[in-house]
């Protein structure tokens, strides 16, 4: 299996070439030069393989993309990851069902209760791995809106090897969000407070990763999701997620997916174009809507930072989706002059232009992709939360209230739509108190872990910058393992 930029650079590399560097040369994200096939012998065969083991099933998938890590090895590190110890279930994604045609697949049982930990404990793991293997040293340039931050942390602490630099939007996490990031005392772990927004946070790791000099000089390496090893390990979760929720291969599906940045349903695209049987790929924006707008229209325009909305769902308060780049090369051929024109959409037009409208051929593909889109607002977001709890008992977080809000819009009869649920509601509970504030009786209280209980009173190390590339190389140069 090789791997190809999305702009054009068609240098076949491996997969532990990609690991450790992040955004290809050129600029452009790494996706293998073909999707691999999944034919309905090899469907029959996982579902029995994950009806016992989710990372046996994980492993019979990744196994597909990287072919240059020995099977023995790749085994160990998987079965070291996905374990009933870290996330507390046997079927690591179990899928529960809300009502009739609508299923909750849980991703947020991992350390820091979010789904980045699915990808993010796997990628710990191989990255040590490779490191160890190769005799070398990483320091990794992040950027969080709220989940990734913490989950490559946790991930990442301790590993030999490895520093951590992660830049956060100041003051625009859920206080839980911040401690879980903040109160982190290892040497490895350096967080950055950004004064901006999100946006501005991934602008200057893309600024930083295409700075090949320096990032040769200092091992720069991602974490976030143009990391494509983070991404892959995402696939595994709708097959297992498609499995729990049919009887029979011969089932489509849809899955509702909060999106902000691509990356988690980009990970669904990437399973139906291997085979998985998806009928609808469901993206639920918040107020920043612009993947919404693009879906409907094929305008993509990115907002700057005054027109980035702080929302409480605030992990999807971005308007420069990274991994919406791979989809759109997908959606031009997958080819050389795909390449050419995705470099010239997102390479050019981008900074031109300030944004971008495909053509009408273009737009139409769209339809044969399962995509379509929705947004939700704060007040949809505090009334889908009360009335899943009131239906079903269950209490959810606002970005996955976004992914019901929109999904039960495209509910289909005979279709199970199953919803990704993306953190757990106590990184969230003002939001939550908010949204029971008007009942009257005991409102519920979202449950913190054990292991989380007060957390926001530990001592916290966090250093404030501007949004400067300058500054942050600095500390990166300072601080570097």
């Amino acid at each position: 299996m090789k791997y190809l930029s999305t702009r054009g650079d068609a240098t076949p590399r491996g997969f532990s070439d990609i690991l450790l560097e992040g955004l290809a040369p050129d600029g452009g994200l790494y996706l293998p030069a073909t999707y691999p096939k999944v034919d309905a012998a090899t469907l029959a065969r996982w579902r029995e393989v994950a009806s016992s083991s989710y990372a046996e099933l994980a492993c019979e998938i990744l196994a597909l993309f990287i072919d240059d890590i020995p099977p023995a090895d790749l085994q160990r590190l998987v079965h070291a990851t996905y374990t009933e110890a870290v996330y507390g279930t046997k079927a690591i994604t179990p899928v529960t069902k809300l009502e009739e045609g609508l299923y909750l697949q849980a991703l947020s049982n991992g350390p820091t209760l979010a789904f980045k930990d699915m990808a993010m404990q796997l990628l710990g793991q191989l990255f040590e791995y490779e490191l160890a293997r190769r005799g070398e040293r990483l320091n990794i340039l992040g950027a969080t809106s709220g989940d990734t931050g913490s989950a490559a942390e946790y991930a990442m602490r301790g590993k030999r090897g490895i520093h951590v630099f992660m830049l956060s939007p100041h003051g625009r996490m859920s206080p839980f969000q911040q401690a879980q990031m903040f109160s982190l005392q290892d040497a490895n772990i350096h967080n950055l407070a950004i004064e901006g927004v999100f946006d501005d946070c991934q602008d200057i790791v893309k600024a930083v990763s295409n700075d090949l000099a320096f990032k040769r000089r200092w091992k720069i390496g991602t974490v976030n999701s143009i990391n494509w090893a983070r991404l892959l390990a995402q696939v595994v979760y709708y097959f297992a997620g498609y499995f729990q929720a049919t009887r029979s291969n011969a089932e489509t599906v849809g899955f509702a997916v909060p999106s902000g940045n691509f990356g988690n349903i980009c990970a669904g695209h990437v399973a139906r174009q291997m085979g998985l049987p998806i009928r609808k790929l469901v993206l639920a924006t918040n107020e920043n809507d612009v993947l919404d707008e693009f879906f409907r229209t094929g305008t993509y325009r990115p907002r700057g930072a005054a027109e980035t909305h702080e929302t409480s769902s605030p992990s999807m308060d971005i308007s420069k989706a990274s991994n919406f780049e791979r989809f759109v090369f997908d959606l031009l051929g997958h080819d050389a002059a795909a390449g050419a024109r995705t470099k010239a959409l997102f390479g050019e037009a981008l900074a031109r232009d300030g944004g971008f409208t495909i053509t009408r051929d273009e737009f139409a593909r769209i339809a044969s992709f399962g995509f379509v889109s929705g947004k939700s607002l704060h007040a949809d977001r505090l009334a889908t939360i009360r009335s899943t709890w009131q239906r079903s008992r269950r209490l959810v977080d606002t970005h996955t209230a976004d992914g019901l809000k929109v999904g039960r819009a495209h509910l289909e009869p005979g279709v199970p739509m199953i919803v990704l649920e993306t953190a757990q509601p106590a990184k969230f509970a003002e939001t939550i108190a908010e949204a029971f504030a008007s009942e009257t009786g005991p409102a519920p209280v979202p449950e913190v872990p054990a292991a989380l209980r007060g957390i926001e009173t530990l001592p916290r190390r966090c250093t404030v910058l501007p949004a400067d590339v300058a500054r942050v190389k600095q500390f990166i140069e300072a601080h570097a393992g």
